[in-house]
């Protein structure tokens, strides 16, 4: 059974805000996306490692928020969406983090710099590994966010990383566009 889930479309989740900005926030964007299956052999999530562009970040929990968009990690860390697939489980799972702050870089500074074949390693709560490999990245315009293909079912336990890229809009305090990175379980 496919649930309807409303994603923010990362304008401001995973995003940093140099400006301080009144304008109100993009528009939400509704996607299908599968419910997860609980599995005992995969524990929650708790660190990202992406040798390539030297992040080594906890990872938090991410729901919704009460208008139903996805939450937003704290600067410093990277978030998985909890109501979707764990990393190391069949289908697509989603974790993002911001590009950079007021303060500078942050998280996924250098996320657009990761090239076919660079590895993702995810750890869970039980100390298990479960290492990706990046197929390819895109980065695409806010209002084109690919979320059919973000939450396009798989068999196999796949990795998406979202944040925000292109140039920063200093009227909205937003920028302009998101990087998202495709990777599926190493073999």
């Amino acid at each position: 059974m496919k649930r309807a889930v409303v994603l923010l479309a990362l304008a401001v989740a995973a995003c940093g805000a140099p400006a301080t900005s009144s304008a109100p926030p993009p528009a939400l964007l509704t996607v299908a996306s599968p419910t997860a299956t609980p599995s005992s052999a995969v524990a929650t999530p708790v660190r990202i490692e992406i040798p390539a562009i030297k992040v080594r970040a906890k990872l938090v929990t991410l729901g919704l928020t009460s208008s139903g968009a996805m939450e937003t990690p704290r600067y410093g860390l990277a978030g998985w969406y909890g109501e979707g697939p764990r990393p190391g489980e069949a289908g697509p799972a989603v974790i993002a983090a911001h590009v950079d702050s007021k303060s500078g870089p942050d998280v996924f500074a250098r996320l657009r710099e990761l090239e076919k074949g660079a590895k993702v390693v995810v750890t869970d709560a039980k100390g298990r590994t479960h290492e990706f490999v990046v197929e390819r990245s895109r980065q695409t315009p806010k209002e084109e966010l690919p979320a059919e293909e973000i939450w396009a079912p798989t068999k196999r336990p796949a990795l998406r990383l979202i944040t925000c890229g292109g140039s920063f809009d200093q009227a909205s305090g937003h920028y302009r566009d998101n990087v998202t990175v495709f990777a599926s379980a190493a073999r």
